[in-house]
């Protein structure tokens, strides 16, 4: 049985494949990050993307999840983090693959540390949100991969409070606020630090990252932050940032679910929400009814955003002030139902749909 599209989707193609965290597409090759171990990583053919195949596939060891992956050229990257509250084998960290030969990934290098959560890379340096020795919760560290078989630390950044070692404490409870998701763009890196909203670095001297601004609204809202997404392009002469919260069990308290954001960074100094998009929800609407995480690139003003049990949405952002659904679909998903989880759109314009539980569908989408 097919998804359900509203407005310009068609489906062509489908993976069944267990459910992954993240979806990622270079060339000929989708490599899908596994949620659930021990599955870890697959790279899939998508050259005929009406005929997706797997061409090699990585598995993880007992408790450890591999569900993040990002490629550049022949390097592969991807995360180590436990999984669940299991109690058995555990490895964390940060690990390279040569992967020359697609049909056979061969491991470079581990950066180990305590576990490795979301990351962002580009062709020189991958930006990492590591749990490390001495720190409350997650941190943004900045790994040099000149030598991809020997990553190189250049600079670590953390919110005050979180660096225990050094004597600081934290005016909030556990882990709430951490490094989520860092995203760079020219010389700045976009953090998300969920409970604690996000911040803009100036990394334009990597070995000191500075904050110059930033924004945090949980609370009074209940879901945490999940990605601040930089818009490339001025919109209207102003810059913005597209921001989503992750509606998971680990809300402040019972209340919305999670939704999108446009923010105003042209002062970086004080960035400025104007507008929000989200979804009609049912009275009392389970956990998992609202957003996830957007594509990393803004396609034209379109933003392509995952909204778990409510599937993939397109929204303009042609007016930041004034954003509209211009496109959703609603995947089969698999005996749990749809839980959509990650999305990526290609070169050719294909949209690739990652969900949480089961199942990889490409679709075509025209737009409106």
């Amino acid at each position: 049985m097919a998804g359900k599209g509203k407005g310009p989707f068609r489906r062509i193609g489908r993976l069944d494949i267990a459910g992954g965290g993240q979806v990622f597409v270079q060339g000929d090759y989708a490599y899908i990050g596994h949620l659930e171990p021990p599955a870890g990583t697959s790279i899939v053919d998508v050259s005929d993307p009406k005929h997706p195949r797997v061409v090699s596939h990585l598995t993880v060891p007992p408790s450890t999840h591999s569900h993040k992956v990002r490629v550049h050229g022949d390097l592969m990257l991807v995360n180590y983090e436990r999984f669940g509250k299991g109690s058995g084998p555990f490895e964390g960290g940060f690990k390279v693959f040569d992967i020359a030969d697609r049909a056979k990934p061969r491991e470079i290098a581990f950066w180990r540390c305590g576990g490795v959560h979301r990351f962002f890379s580009d062709e020189r340096y991958a930006y990492i949100s590591p749990e490390m020795d001495g720190y409350l919760g997650n941190i943004t560290v900045i790994l040099d991969l000149a030598d991809p078989a020997n990553p190189k630390e250049v600079a670590r950044w953390w919110l005050p409070g979180q660096w225990t070692a050094g004597g600081e404490t934290s005016a909030w409870p556990g882990k709430t606020h951490r490094t989520h998701h860092p995203l760079r763009l020219g010389e700045r890196l976009y953090v998300s630090c969920w409970h604690a909203g996000f911040r803009i670095l100036d990394i334009s001297d990597l070995a000191r990252p500075r904050v110059v601004g930033g924004l945090d609204w949980s609370p009074p809202y209940p879901s945490p932050t999940h990605t601040a997404l930089p818009v490339p392009h001025a919109i209207r002469g102003r810059r913005w940032l597209v921001v989503t919260d992750e509606d998971v069990d680990d809300r402040l308290y019972a209340g919305t679910p999670g939704f999108m954001w446009l923010v105003d960074i042209t002062d970086e100094t004080c960035p400025v929400p104007v507008a929000t998009y989200n979804i009609p929800q049912p009275k009392n609407a389970p956990t998992y009814s609202g957003s996830h995480q957007p594509h990393e690139a803004v396609v034209g003003n379109l933003v392509f955003v995952t909204w778990f049990r409510n599937g993939l949405r397109v929204v303009d952002i042609a007016d930041p002030y004034s954003p509209r659904e211009v496109g959703a679909y609603l995947p089969q998903g698999g005996p749990k139902g749809p839980m959509s989880n990650d999305v990526f759109v290609d070169a050719r314009g294909l949209v690739y749909l990652m969900d949480r539980y089961w199942g990889l569908d490409i679709l075509e989408f025209s737009v409106p």
